[in-house]
């Protein structure tokens, strides 16, 4: 992590943990949006190319959250995009060769950390993805995917080709509440089972993860979104961890209960978003797979498993 704008030490998973070994994670530093003058100066096209630049990692469910939804709302020529390799490096996440990622002679940086210290030069803290980036200022304008999120679909609503509204107003309690009771408990849960420091701290985890998805499996049974009739916000954020469960958190976060293919209502969701392009297209399951197994201090090998085989692997198949 960087400590007054120095990389002090190693990328480590654990972040923060409480006297009970629970899993605490970091709160994002740059949380600003984009001033509505500028907003409109990108709908007349002033901009001979994006002002603004996303950088993310397929690895990250948070980033990926905001390629979906980039994708969604046609925000494409809008917002330029840059992706890290998979795997995780002693100086965090970088550029390189992986395939899929952006090669480093692309790039003004090596590290997504030199981004944050351009932009605060005594940042003390963690240097994650996603960041939406403002090339013409050079610096961050915000790290919050959560934010990202709205920001391109409130933000940017004159810049949208599809009509498309992933927060309507009439239904913004519902997404809120829905956002707030998969976060802690799916969302971030996986990582408080996977990171915990104690048995009393992983099982506790591990027990909110499971009692979720129950819920989960009894909600898709019933509804075929997670609010209301049709596709919110709500539904990028809970793919995004279904996605990676049976993959990544089953074995290495050892979520190890039951994957999401043992639900029948939980796949036929995740099947049912898999069939949109901007699902399909922003998941890469060989950099899922590459960079969760390159976390050390839970896989000190490197092996990345040859499996598993699941249902809708067929959606990936130029990536397996």
């Amino acid at each position: 992590m960087l400590v007054n704008g120095v990389w002090e030490k190693k990328w480590d998973p654990v972040q923060k943990q409480d006297k009970q070994g629970r899993f605490i994670r970091q709160s994002s530093a740059f949380r600003e949006t984009i001033p509505s003058d500028v907003v409109n100066l990108m709908a007349a096209g002033e901009y001979a190319t994006p002002r603004f630049h996303l950088y993310v990692g397929y690895i990250c469910p948070w980033a990926t959250r905001t390629l979906i939804a980039r994708s969604l709302l046609g925000l494409e020529q809008h917002i330029s995009v840059s992706v890290v390799e998979p795997q995780l490096t002693d100086e965090g996440w970088q550029f390189g060769d992986y395939p899929g990622s952006t090669p480093e002679a692309d790039e003004p940086v090596k590290f997504i950390h030199q981004l944050y210290t351009q932009t605060d030069p005594a940042y003390t803290g963690r240097a994650t993805v996603p960041v939406l980036w403002d090339k013409q200022e050079q610096r961050i304008l915000n790290n919050e995917s959560a934010d990202i999120l709205r920001i391109f679909n409130n933000d940017l609503k004159p810049l949208h080709q599809f009509g498309i509204d992933l927060s309507p107003a009439d239904r913004l309690p519902e997404i809120d509440a829905f956002n707030a009771r998969i976060y802690d408990s799916v969302n971030n849960g996986v990582y408080r089972t996977g990171f915990a420091t104690s048995q009393q701290a992983y099982e506790e985890a591990y027990t909110e993860v499971f009692e979720a998805l129950d819920g989960l499996e009894s909600h898709f049974a019933r509804h075929p979104f997670a609010v209301g009739e049709h596709l919110t916000e709500s539904d990028i954020r809970l793919f995004v961890t279904l996605v990676r469960f049976d993959v990544a958190y089953y074995g290495l976060f050892k979520t190890n209960k039951k994957r999401i293919s043992d639900y029948p209502e939980l796949s036929a969701y995740l099947e049912r978003l898999l069939q949109i392009p901007a699902f399909r297209n922003n998941t890469r399951i060989d950099h899922i797979k590459a960079g969760y197994y390159s976390i050390q201090a839970l896989n000190p090998t490197g092996i990345v498993p040859a499996g598993p085989e699941l249902p809708w692997f067929k959606w990936f198949k130029e990536d397996l």
